[in-house]
């Protein structure tokens, strides 16, 4: 089974959501879902400065099989970007939560994590989706 942080949120489109001290969080995808696109080959980042709502596209993530969106989980602003995986988007695959986040956001709103699942409730959606 892929790695599934326990101080980490996730979302059933897979990406991962870590919320920092500073009360911003960071944005990725999820062991499985680099296991399931195969090697990355390029990822799109959204610009600093950027907002989006909740469940809005606002990264791509490109392998030898295919691209996919990535969406954002809560609504917020870019903050940060991983500048490293325009030259190296593999780092996503060598470690998806932690030199291969995607970028960083501060929600607009205070953060309900309730409507994130947490490390098991992960677990329990990627198990019914072997099943």
């Amino acid at each position: 089974m892929s790695e599934i942080p326990n101080t980490f949120y996730y979302t059933t489109d897979h990406e991962w959501i870590k919320l920092e001290e500073d009360g911003d969080v960071t944005i990725g995808i999820t062991d499985h879902a680099q296991e399931a696109l195969g090697e990355l080959v390029f990822v799109e980042l959204p610009a600093i400065g950027d907002s989006f709502l909740a469940n809005d596209a606002c990264a791509v993530v490109e392998s030898v099989k295919a691209a996919s969106d990535i969406y954002c989980p809560i609504a917020g602003e870019v903050v940060s970007i991983n500048e490293a995986l325009q030259d190296t988007p593999e780092l996503i695959n060598q470690n998806a939560y932690y030199d291969g986040w995607v970028f960083k956001l501060k929600p607009q709103n205070s953060i309900d994590l309730e409507e994130l699942m947490n490390a098991d409730s992960y677990k329990q959606l990627l198990s019914e989706l072997e099943d």
